[in-house]
């Protein structure tokens, strides 16, 4: 079990060391599927505040997790796209507490019971019915999702309890527009044409313009920048992703964000950066960011407004995301509200600072 903040055991009364209650949370997903979870994770961390709370997901989160100020270890996880994992890696006594964040099935449910948590926080399911939990609903927005799931179990949770520090490390590029065209699936890419038209119309109107890209989306970004006549230097990423706290500073610091339906998006709206998001194959209300005026979202569902009216995973860009226009973009961008010039306060989590 790999550490990313660790906190003090806890003293018996004789003076000795007792090992803290520990609290396993099951979230083994991507960047914006943790930022999804971070008002659950407060929830739970406000609900129990002297237990140790472990995130098990993968390795490649650590810092990202210690970045929320929830998380006290990260149990990495290995798993082949968005399966759930075959096992954890759990040692020592059983969790006192599990809560499956992951999904609504009996292979997370299996996974966690088999680990004998003193108490379990799950979706109902006809295929484990020892769990009493809530039902699950298809339409429902990610971060309330889970929100729902505590309050069921008496946990009181907020799905816009959304920020996250700070962090403290200067951006590579403050104030710049920060231009994502990657995704994990074709049906949420944009074509990348239409991200250089973007990224070159804000360029020429006098914004530092800078092309993210993740692990194997250097040609991607690349050619988005050559594309825009960006100059040399303004792709950022590309061979790995770009480390969290740089990439964390890079947005918290920028003038906004311009994405689709991924996870720079649920960084932006954690940080308190404005964004403008495009959106298709799946709604923005079961993903998309707050509805408040600093996040703009672009959606064109056309005669099928339900809530995925295409194929997330699909190959090719989906017919509503072709649907936004390079104007509409930029004139988005345009027209959002300069960010804060203080960065969001987070709600306290409990009486200790995680």
């Amino acid at each position: 079990m790999s550490t990313s903040a660790r906190t003090a055991p806890h003293s018996d009364g004789d003076g000795t060391a007792a090992p803290r209650p520990r609290l396993l949370v099951l979230r083994a997903l991507g960047l914006g599927d943790l930022l999804t979870a971070v008002p659950a994770l407060r929830a739970l961390r406000r609900h129990l505040p002297g237990h140790d709370l472990v995130l098990a997901a993968p390795g490649r989160l650590s810092a990202a997790a210690a970045a929320t100020g929830l998380v006290d270890r990260l149990l990495p996880t290995t798993a082949a796209g968005r399966e759930v994992p075959g096992e954890l890696a759990w040692s020592g006594p059983e969790p006192d507490v599990a809560a499956d964040l992951h999904g609504n099935g009996p292979p997370s449910h299996l996974l966690l019971q088999r680990l004998r948590p003193g108490r379990l926080f799950a979706y109902a399911h006809p295929e484990t019915p020892g769990i009493q939990g809530p039902v699950w609903r298809e339409d429902e927005h990610e971060r309330a999702r889970w929100c729902r799931l505590l309050a069921w179990y008496g946990i009181a949770a907020d799905p816009d309890d959304v920020a996250i520090p700070p962090v403290a490390v200067p951006s590579p590029a403050p104030g710049a527009v920060v231009v994502h065209p990657g995704a994990d699936a074709g049906a949420r890419r944009w074509p990348p044409e239409r991200f250089a038209a973007v990224a070159g119309a804000l360029h020429r109107s006098g914004h530092d313009v800078v092309v993210t890209a993740g692990a194997g989306e250097g040609p991607l970004a690349r050619r988005v920048a050559s594309e825009a006549g960006l100059p040399t230097g303004a792709v950022l990423g590309g061979r790995e992703d770009v480390p969290f706290e740089r990439l964390a500073a890079l947005v918290g610091q920028a003038r906004c964000v311009v994405v689709g339906d991924t996870g720079l998006a649920h960084l932006a709206t954690a940080l308190g950066t404005p964004s403008v998001v495009l959106f298709g194959p799946v709604s923005p209300r079961l993903w998309g960011p707050p509805p408040v005026a600093r996040h703009r979202v672009l959606w064109h569902p056309g005669g099928d407004d339900s809530p995925r009216p295409g194929d997330a995973h699909g190959p090719m860009p989906d017919e509503r995301l072709l649907r936004i226009a390079v104007d509409e973009v930029v004139d988005a961008v345009r027209t959002l509200p300069q960010p804060a010039p203080a960065r969001p306060r987070v709600r306290p989590a409990g009486s200790r600072r995680r």
